[in-house]
């Protein structure tokens, strides 16, 4: 029996656990998260609450609960860049680990070094971006891009889940602003205001907002070519599974001068019908279902059996369909 081990994912695990067992429900999977609670554990075979530890602590922890519970296959979410950075530990251990090696890893997460990564290897194109670590570089930052491009957002590079995400919005004020989601937009003297608070912070990548269609693009290498599924995203639960030749070509581009070996979802935006690319994010993204479920392709399955040594056949059929998700409650 396949032992297999999630640590702390997103909610939306659920999914590709659910995924996972559906073509091999063999497998145990195992489940754990810093909160006792989690609508994952509803789908695991068996369920355990973390320590929260940092760094080489959460490695060595990592470490034993593999040696403890017999796992044969780790998908990390939590601590992910610390783990690929040890990955030779735990192979020593014979635990197959889906993460990418650290220098890849590395590169992709911090999106400075991504978009010179890009530029230099001629993947895609990266829009116009300025790094700044200070309120007055912001300031002018922001004043030449507004010129240029109107709206502009910005992001700390090292984020997650876009959680410092903002767009900058003068025109909160007023009857219509009560009709728009206001959750990511603050008005410029807001983000001045808050930067100012520090005489410097870690690095803000500042850019023009794109205001058009997001594509997202869950992908995985395989011995009979690459998985690519986009994904066209809006404000609405429901997305269209859409193949613009533009987008597949830069994403194999990618896969031949950046060749990873695990799942990963590729980001894309419009900006008046030029495709920008964004960012790569080296794991399974949190709508990797929808993809499958419109596509017919299991990518989560695939890719752990391709850990273990076995290539899953798999066919895309190129079907161009709107696939959306419904919340439902679970009683955990």
């Amino acid at each position: 029996m396949v032992r297999i081990w999630l640590n702390h994912w997103f909610s939306t695990a659920y999914h590709i656990i659910s995924l996972i067992k559906r073509d091999d429900p063999d497998f145990y999977v195992i489940g754990s998260n810093e909160n006792l609670k989690s609508p994952i554990m509803e789908v695991c075979d068996a369920w355990y609450q973390e320590p929260v530890l940092h760094g080489e602590d959460y490695v060595r922890f990592c470490l034993d609960f593999c040696a403890r519970h017999e796992i044969d296959v780790f998908l990390p979410r939590r601590g992910a860049l610390s783990i690929s950075k040890e990955k030779a530990r735990f192979q020593e251990a014979g635990v197959k680990v889906m993460v990418e090696d650290w220098d890849v890893m590395e590169r992709l997460n911090h999106k400075d070094q991504a978009y010179r990564l890009f530029q230099r290897e001629g993947i895609g194109i990266v829009p116009e971006h300025y790094i700044v670590t200070n309120a007055e570089q912001f300031q002018a930052r922001y004043g030449q891009l507004a010129r240029q491009y109107g709206k502009v957002c910005f992001k700390f590079v090292k984020d997650e889940g876009g959680k410092s995400y903002r767009l900058i919005d003068n025109d909160r004020r007023g009857y219509t602003a009560l009709f728009r989601k206001m959750t990511t937009r603050m008005p410029f003297e807001a983000a001045m205001e808050a930067l100012s608070e520090r005489e410097s912070f870690p690095p803000v990548i500042v850019m023009p907002y794109l205001p058009d269609e997001e594509i997202s693009v869950d992908c995985l290498m395989t011995a009979t070519g690459l998985i690519a599924i986009p994904r066209v995203k809006d404000a609405t639960r429901i997305e269209k599974i859409r193949y613009d030749e533009r987008i597949l070509s830069y994403c194999r581009d990618l896969y031949e001068k950046i060749p990873l070996e695990h799942p990963c979802n590729i980001q894309f935006k419009y900006r008046e019908g030029v495709p920008y690319i964004l960012e790569v994010n080296t794991r399974m993204s949190g709508g990797v279902q929808m993809a499958c479920v419109a596509s017919g392709i299991n990518i989560p399955n695939i890719a752990v059996n391709q850990l273990l040594g076995i290539s899953k056949p798999w066919e895309d059929l190129r079907l161009e369909r709107d696939v959306c998700h419904v919340e439902y409650p679970i009683v955990l």
